[in-house]
């Protein structure tokens, strides 16, 4: 009897699943029928963004993508664009550039005020303040990344993808270039038509591992993806611009005596712009290492990492 009673037991479950089963092919068949959405790469050209680019033209990530994206702010160094050139050849997907003009140009407009006399510089770029009355510090605001980086990106999906306008149904899936040592940086989407994707997260890489992924396959060693004149660079960065990209680094020290000189028209300026957190002049800031000045390393001073979307 007890063995009868567990055999009908059996066949109930047994049964159960195969209406399961039966369901889900059934939903799958539905989503097939319905038209899926596309797979777009956040192309930032530097370390992971081009490691997740390259692994899904070997297969390796998939589906295969649409296209990628790259959001020029036309101020990179010439080492990404090279790069970029470079990448483009290596993927059998398009890479679209587009570009909402020229950040230098735009941080270092003046405007005249609508509402009243004087004249105003946007902020757009967080460069670090000093008040030479009181010696108080600060930071301006920040633009660069949500206007010439993320808003370009978006835009240029919808277009891919043929999102309209007020459309809440998924049409894009967005690779993030995101490793797991930057997790804290993952963010959903706040648009209901796109969807973000971390696929290096997935599988657990780091930038180390990406890297590495390069030189297994042979591929030369990518750039590190930022605005020439972007603050937020370590010391480390700004010592590898002056040392191997000597161009680039003089042309950030005219980018800071032109800011300087544009915020003196802004007539509600709290303090002097600089692009090194201590406030000195770029030309005058002590970039050698601890190990050159013979104190010895004491911990790495990392990039803060808010850009590269």
């Amino acid at each position: 009897m007890v063995v009868k009673f567990l055999a009908k037991q059996l066949q109930r479950k047994l049964a159960g699943a195969t209406f399961l089963r039966t369901n889900e092919n059934q939903n799958t068949k539905t989503r097939n029928n319905m038209t899926e959405p596309i797979h777009i790469i956040s192309l930032g050209a530097g370390v992971q963004s081009s490691t997740m680019a390259l692994m899904a033209a070997h297969g390796e990530i998939g589906p295969m993508p649409t296209a990628a994206v790259f959001a020029d702010t036309q101020a990179e160094p010439a080492s990404v664009y090279r790069w970029l050139d470079w990448l483009e050849k290596q993927l059998p997907f398009p890479v679209i550039r587009v570009t909402r003009g020229s950040l230098t140009d735009a941080s270092l407009k003046i405007h005249n005020r609508k509402t009243r006399s004087g004249t105003r510089v946007q902020t757009i770029i967080p460069a670090f303040t000093l008040n030479k009355k009181d010696g108080s510090r600060g930071i301006l605001g920040r633009s660069c990344t949500a206007d010439f980086k993320v808003a370009m990106l978006l835009r240029e999906s919808r277009r891919i993808a043929g999102i309209k306008r007020g459309q809440k149904t998924l049409g894009v899936i967005q690779w993030i270039g995101i490793s797991l040592d930057e997790a804290h940086r993952m963010k959903p989407s706040r648009d209901k038509w796109c969807e973000h994707r971390w696929p290096l997260i997935d599988l657990g890489m780091k930038r180390h591992d990406c890297l590495r992924w390069m030189e297994k396959k042979g591929y030369p060693k990518p750039p590190r993806s930022a605005c020439v004149y972007c603050p937020f660079h370590s010391d480390a960065e700004w010592k590898r611009l002056k040392d191997e990209e000597p161009d680039e680094f003089a042309g950030a020290i005219a980018f800071e005596r032109k800011l300087q000189a544009a915020h003196e028209h802004d007539d509600t300026r709290r303090g002097i712009p600089y692009l090194h957190n201590s406030c000195i002049p770029l030309d005058q800031v002590d970039l050698s290492t601890d190990i050159e000045r013979g104190q010895g390393e004491l911990f790495g001073n990392d990039c803060t990492g808010l850009c590269g979307v």
